[in-house]
């Protein structure tokens, strides 16, 4: 391998595990980096390597992870018993949560909407709370399913690369 592409490996790899940090930090696009660092390696090797074919498969898990993420939350939340008053709540607080708290708004607007919607949707405190929870574990089980969608591909990149 020659020192261009070394680097241009080196590059690439940073901005995948920027988006992987994107994972935790949520204002950071998280999964479409490590796509986007798929596809520079492959735009500046000629698609030698990592193919359009490939790149095709990394945008359709890309497009999963992201489709997943949105809808664990919500899909967690029904699980442990919100009704539409606790969706609608998750769905403002995601929106207020950005705009009030940035990355922390992200994880705790969704969960503090619920909450304050099924109660005024007339549930009990312990029936919100529960909804919130479940709005929280669907939170962390799509960011489980994107950080190993993002590890694989880093790893199918790598292996690639190098094969």
């Amino acid at each position: 391998m020659e020192i261009k592409e070394m680097v241009l490996f080196s590059v690439s790899l940073l901005i995948m595990l920027m988006g992987m940090a994107g994972i935790v930090i949520p204002i950071i696009p998280s999964i479409p980096l490590v796509w986007l660092g798929a596809f520079i390696f492959a735009l500046c090797t000629h698609f030698e390597k990592i193919t359009g074919m490939l790149l095709l498969v990394f945008a359709l898990l890309t497009v999963f992870s992201i489709v997943f993420e949105n809808l664990g939350s919500v899909y967690g939340a029904k699980k442990f018993g919100a009704t539409r008053w606790g969706i609608v709540g998750s769905v403002i607080g995601t929106g207020v949560g950005f705009y009030l708290g940035g990355p922390i708004g992200l994880i705790l607007g969704p969960i503090i909407g619920t909450v304050i919607f099924e109660l005024i949707g007339g549930k009990d405190y312990r029936g919100a709370l529960k909804s919130g929870l479940g709005n929280f574990v669907g939170f962390m089980g799509g960011s489980l399913i994107k950080f190993f969608i993002g590890l694989a591909m880093i790893i199918i990149f790598t292996w690639k690369v190098f094969a």
